[in-house]
Formats: C-alpha cells, sequence, structure tokens
C-alpha cells in the first residue's frame, strides 16, 4: 500500500522533510549539480503480510535515458514507523551497488535486509540497488520515504499539483522552496519570468524578467558582446 502527498496529510512530516541532518546529507550529495534541491516525494508505504519481496530495483532509473554513473540523481530516506526487520519486509539493500551500476542486477548475498525502528532513518543514493522485503509476520511494516533529487529535474510527484499555490502558501518557506516555489538558474520554472513564490504572496504577476545567470555566463556574455562591438560595432 502507497500512500503519496504526505505533506498534505501530516504536518508531522514537514519536520522530517525539513530535519536539517538530512538536508545536509541531501545536499553533500547533490549539490555540486543544481543550483538547490527538491522535494522528490513523500509517501507512506506499507507491506502488509503475506507480501513477497519486491523487484530490486534503483529508483534513479525513473529518469529513463538520463546517463547514469557519473552523477547522483536522488537521495532517499526512510523513516520507520514500525520497526523494520528482516522477517516483516525491512528494506534490501545491497551495499556499494551505486559503485557497480553497469552489473544491473547483482547476487543475493551481496545484500543486507535493514533493521531499523521509529527514530531511525535509513539514507540512501538514488543509484542504490534496494528492494521492500517479504512480509513472513502478521503485522503490516511501514514507513515513510522523502526523497530529494537535483532541482531541475522533473520530480516524481508533481509538486505544483500535488501543492498547488493555495495549499503552499500555507507551508514554510523552506518547504515552499523544497517543492520548486523558485526559480532555478538561469530562469527554470519561471512563471511569466518571474519566481512562482509570487503566487504564494497575493497571486500577482507583475514587473518584467530576469535571467539569474552564473558569474561565468554572465562573463561570457559580457566578452560575447564585447567582440561582437569590436569586430561589428553592434
Amino acid at each position: 500500500m502507497r500512500i503519496g502527498a504526505v505533506l498534505n496529510k501530516s504536518r508531522t512530516s514537514h519536520a522530517l522533510a525539513t530535519h536539517p541532518t538530512i538536508l545536509a546529507l541531501a545536499e553533500a550529495a547533490l549539490a555540486a549539480h543544481c543550483d538547490w534541491i527538491q522535494l522528490n516525494l513523500s509517501q507512506v508505504i506499507a507491506i502488509h503480510p503475506g507480501q513477497p519481496m519486491q523487484a530490486p530495483h534503483r529508483d534513479q532509473d525513473m529518469w529513463y535515458g538520463g546517463p547514469k554513473g557519473d552523477i547522483e540523481y536522488q537521495i532517499n530516506v526512510i523513516w520507520p514507523l514500525t520497526p523494520f526487520r528482516p522477517e516483516n519486509g525491512g528494506t534490501v539493500i545491497w551495499p556499494g551497488s551505486h559503485r557497480r551500476q553497469a552489473e544491473g542486477i547483482l547476487p543475493m548475498e551481496d545484500s543486507i535486509a535493514v533493521t531499523a525502528n521509529p527514530g531511525d532513518a535509513l539514507v540512501y543514493l538514488g543509484s542504490t540497488l534496494h528492494c521492500g522485503g517479504a512480509n513472513r509476520t502478521d503485522m503490516p511494516r511501514a514507513g515513510l520515504v522523502v526523497s530529494y533529487s537535483l532541482g531541475w529535474l522533473k520530480s516524481y510527484e508533481n509538486n505544483f499539483l500535488v501543492y498547488p499555490p493555495e495549499v503552499a502558501r500555507h507551508f514554510s518557506p523552506e518547504i515552499q522552496d523544497l517543492l520548486g516555489y523558485r526559480i532555478h538558474r538561469p530562469n527554470l520554472g519561471n512563471c511569466e519570468g518571474q519566481s512562482p513564490a509570487v503566487l504564494l504572496r497575493d497571486g500577482k504577476i507583475t514587473g518584467g524578467a530576469k535571467d539569474e545567470l552564473l558569474p561565468e555566463q554572465v562573463e561570457k556574455l559580457r566578452a560575447w558582446r564585447e567582440a561582437m562591438r569590436e569586430k561589428f560595432g553592434l
């Protein structure tokens, strides 16, 4: 069973989505390849008694066609809502599999079944091979998954539909930023040339567009203009 859009259903989940230690880990894993990270999804997953093991997979494969192995696209966090044990469907992880992406499915003997309790956090890269385990007990196991991705990617949940302005304006600025209510340089995600954050205030779009260029882009543009002026008088 999966339940999405958790930020709409539980204000307590906001504290987990913005946990300082987790955000620091996400920034360390992803920030080299984007201006800012975004919320990819918030989802509760429950594995019920009798459910078999999920097929092993890497979550980064949702971005089909993108090059794999050069950069990380995503980082996942599972917050156990019940104890995770090997016998009740605790997440199965292949340690080091982010370095073995060309090998596809890896031997089961290379995996570990996670043991964790509420209050713990399981953190792994989107390139890590993993799956939900088989539940051989008579009780469900449940966890809250919060994942983060590069700010310029299409997110798993469409945050602007799941958390439209009339909803997101009641969230904290930190959550609003994670949902993408800001511009990723130079102009990705703009709303008539402006940050979509304006929709969280009075909802009025005024003024003109502005590209937030990187310093090196500004310098290249300046050099190009100077060359055109000298060569063609433009």
